[in-house]
């Protein structure tokens, strides 16, 4: 029988040494005890290092100082190259597992679907005073659009933050370093295109917290973070991935909440070229005042008939 765990929980570390005490003490509770535990610190100080030897003896942990710092998704990756598990779970460290039968949840799914690679279940969003707290489930109608097309993950993410996901080591992936505001949903969709297959659980395994440190927060409605993320994004994808109207749509609504009327507009932060089908999709928001461009209902059906448009153009 081999000695090699099961799962590798991976816990990319920055300095937040209050968030990793829970998280540590989740792991403890955990009924299913065939895992790993894998920090990678980006930390200035040896605070982590010092809390993660403390918990030597009480479950399979190994801490590795990276020699520079990282950065979000390096250190992601970075813990998914030292797990010696057969599936990894990636818990950022101001997330925790929800309750003691959490990795046992996810244990019998790896039993109940062999035939499945990716595994991710429902979380619960609690803010950093414990003054919020909302229960995420994957609904029906977002079951049927992810099982269409991973594309579909444009319209909404319905998978969650990778702390609610369990992953075949073997799928062979890591998170692209060039971004940070798209990484989570472009990694899923690569992921999903290669694996075909998924499993939900519906129930909410993981806590989420919700605090001002988070990549969020700082690259939300930033042209300087979205503008090249999204066009490297289309560059990788491929531009015929605008032929799925979600994703359409989704590049309609960057350029209107970031009020994009030119070229210039994003060439101030992407260097290439873009698309005709994007430059069509500019000028036919520049020609609407923006007033009825905020408008959900009005940008909706504008946005539907510059779609239809654009299927007539070659790509």
């Amino acid at each position: 029988m081999s000695d090699l765990p099961l799962i590798s929980i991976c816990i990319p570390a920055y300095k937040r040494l209050n968030y990793l005490q829970r998280l540590f003490i989740s792991i403890e509770h955990q009924t299913f005890k065939n895992f790993e535990v894998i920090v990678t610190d980006d930390s200035p100080d040896e605070n982590v290092e010092n809390f993660v030897k403390s918990y030597s003896n009480v479950f399979n942990v190994s801490y590795y100082k990276n020699i520079k710092t990282l950065g979000t998704p390096e250190n992601w990756n970075e813990g998914i190259r030292n797990a010696k598990g057969t599936w990894v779970k990636l818990v950022h460290d101001d997330d925790w597992f929800a309750n003691e039968n959490a990795l046992q949840r996810f244990y019998e799914a790896t039993l109940k679907n062999p035939e499945c690679s990716f595994i991710f279940s429902g979380y619960n969003n609690i803010s950093e005073n414990k003054d919020f707290k909302e229960t995420i489930l994957l609904k029906w109608a977002g079951r049927i659009l992810l099982k269409w097309s991973p594309l579909n993950l444009f319209k909404k993410q319905y998978i969650g933050n990778p702390s609610c996901t369990l992953i075949k080591k073997d799928i062979d992936l890591l998170y692209d370093n060039r971004f940070q505001w798209v990484v989570d949903f472009e990694f899923y969709i690569r992921c999903l295109k290669k694996v075909k297959k998924y499993y939900y659980i519906n129930d909410p395994l993981i806590n989420v917290g919700i605090n001002e440190e988070q990549v969020t927060n700082y690259t939300f409605r930033k042209p300087e973070v979205e503008i090249p993320e999204n066009h490297m994004m289309i560059e990788k994808m491929g531009i015929r991935i605008l032929r799925n109207i979600f994703v359409y749509d989704y590049y309609w609504r960057l350029y209107r909440n970031l009020g994009i009327k030119n070229e210039q507009d994003i060439a101030r932060f992407y260097n290439k070229s873009i698309h005709p089908l994007l430059k069509q999709m500019i000028n036919c928001q520049k020609k609407i005042p923006s007033q009825i461009l905020k408008i959900g209902v009005f940008s909706k059906l504008i946005m539907s008939g510059n779609y239809l448009v654009s299927l007539f153009r070659k790509i």
